[in-house]
């Protein structure tokens, strides 16, 4: 059976690469993760894929110092690996427009909060859950959305609820958004490799 190609685009641990890998190794998946793009050269994205014979890229300012070029070849990478999904995890940086027309409807993002509230520029990590908690909301949890020009500005896919309890710090806040985001994560790309008929060539 063909699996849907999956690149993973990460700047950090890579937490969510290990849960998309976990899940495209069951049995039943239909996806595959093709190929592995981190901006940070000592991230344990990129270790973790290099030691699990994931193709790996660094890709970067430093690499391309041109962000024409660097666009450009993030593009010309995606596509000589056959991806057919992008998966933005952690990314720290915006895609360049060639990426973008590219891969127009196929680039997905998570983020660890309930679009639209809490995102925009500058809107990630702990500042996501700083936001929340000074909010005073009830419940949060992450999103997977598409990707577009403008920071966490696409159409949302899905949502998982996740309870904001009266003690919560910042720390403990994170870690269970986290947990929800290595279950859905890898719970949307499988329905999206089981309805795209790229999973079938």
């Amino acid at each position: 059976m063909s699996r849907l190609r999956v690149a993973v685009l990460a700047s950090g641990n890579g937490s969510n690469l290990r849960a998309l890998h976990g899940a495209s190794l069951e049995e039943e998946a239909r996806f595959a993760i093709a190929l592995v793009i981190g901006n940070n050269s000592g991230s344990g994205a990129l270790a973790y894929a290099r030691e699990a014979g994931i193709p790996a890229a660094h890709m970067s300012g430093r690499t391309h110092p041109d962000p024409e070029e660097l666009d450009e070849a993030m593009r010309a990478t995606l596509v000589a690996h056959d991806t057919a999904l992008v998966v933005t995890a952690g990314y720290m940086k915006k895609l360049g427009p060639r990426v973008r027309e590219e891969f127009g409807g196929r680039i997905i993002n998570i983020h660890p909060a309930l679009l639209p509230r809490h995102g925009g520029q500058g809107m990630y990590g702990k500042a996501v859950h700083e936001a929340v908690l000074a909010a005073g909301d009830a419940v949060s949890g992450p999103t997977v959305h598409f990707v577009t020009e403008e920071y966490d500005m696409g159409a949302v896919i899905a949502r998982s609820e996740v309870p904001v309890l009266p003690d919560d710090t910042v720390d403990s806040l994170a870690e269970r958004v986290l947990a929800a985001e290595h279950l859905l994560l890898p719970a949307v790309v499988q329905i999206i490799a089981t309805r795209d008929p790229a999973a079938d060539r």
